[in-house]
């Protein structure tokens, strides 16, 4: 980041209100005018303006263009740190712009409300096929303490640090885990359960989560970018399972986790064309044969039976002494 650059995008009271605003919540460029009162067009040229000076970082996902605070006070650029803690003074002793600030901030309740809304209807035009997935097997809470339980009793005192939630859906586990997570990545191929899932995030602290749309297929991400690496419900969708896991284990810092929740092996066939299941479970030899493979060490497994279908969770370790793979061409911190 170029000082000049830096004082440039921040000489403008639109580009400073923007600013506090990404500090608060990820938003989508519409919503950024919505809440400023001013057109598209006007809002898009700030954006580029402090994007460009490196002050918030611009992400597509499907039609949307989403924006985020590039500033923090625990950054490791101390220019990007300073720059935080001017515009937090800032508002502490200029009052005309802490009021400006007050009153944009209340215009987020309506952002909140709007995608909150969004996900309500989302859930009732999908509702029945989730019941009837849900009738096949156990509860969600009880899966959910184990794996809180497995997880924190694998981590010990440092906590889960760095959590990437692979296809993290609704973002329920993200939120769960979070409070015990330094920063959480919620990943998702789907646009739409990413507007869920940010709906559900929201109100968590705008620098300790990120939302990643992508294929987990090809982690978008660098090596051994992440402490605990997660797979909730997700895995049976892989056409390779095997290639999945070596991706994970690329970036998984070494001694760092892996948990996967999935179904043991059955033979519902019908779950292929319902919910497109590419795999009917898995066995435990499987499981754990892909994660030596990937370079994992298995540690743990639990089995919770409920209906039909029975829910494993596996646990592994990576191992210091595994080769780490070369990163993909294009990849990106988290």
């Amino acid at each position: 980041m170029a000082i000049h650059d830096a004082i440039r995008a921040l000489d403008d009271p639109t580009r400073l209100r923007i600013l506090r605003l990404l500090a608060s919540m990820e938003l989508a460029v519409g919503e950024v005018a919505q809440v400023l009162g001013q057109s598209q067009p006007r809002v898009s040229r700030h954006i580029k303006i402090l994007c460009d000076s490196g002050l918030a970082e611009r992400r597509k996902e499907g039609a949307w263009v989403f924006l985020r605070s590039g500033l923090g006070e625990g950054s490791d650029n101390p220019l990007i740190a300073a720059i935080a803690r001017l515009l937090d003074v800032a508002e502490q002793q200029d009052a005309a712009f802490a009021r400006r600030c007050a009153e944009d901030r209340q215009h987020l309740d309506a952002i909140r409300s709007s995608r909150q809304t969004h996900a309500l209807e989302w859930f009732a035009r999908h509702a029945e096929e989730w019941d009837e997935l849900r009738s096949l097997h156990i509860a969600d809470g009880p899966v959910e303490s184990a794996l809180t339980e497995m997880l924190l009793g694998l981590a010990g005192e440092t906590g889960l640090g760095r959590l990437l939630d692979v296809g993290t859906g609704t973002g329920r586990i993200a939120e769960l885990l979070s409070a015990h997570a330094a920063h959480v990545v919620a990943f998702d191929k789907s646009p739409d359960m990413l507007r869920i899932a940010r709906a559900r995030l929201q109100d968590l602290r705008a620098d300790s989560v990120e939302l990643v749309l992508g294929d987990f297929a090809q982690l978008p991400f660098a090596a051994r970018s992440f402490d605990t690496v997660l797979f909730h419900q997700v895995l049976h969708y892989a056409q390779a399972p095997e290639a999945v896991l070596a991706g994970a284990a690329r970036v998984t810092a070494p001694g760092g986790r892996i948990a996967i929740v999935d179904f043991a092996a059955h033979d519902r066939e019908d779950l292929r064309q319902t919910h497109a299941h590419a795999r009917l479970g898995f066995s435990d030899a499987q499981i754990e044969a892909m994660l030596r493979d990937a370079g994992f060490a298995p540690h743990e497994t639990r089995a919770l039976a409920g209906h039909e279908l029975v829910v494993k969770l596996w646990t592994a370790t990576r191992r210091e002494d595994s080769v780490t793979q070369l990163e993909p061409r294009q990849s990106r911190k988290a």
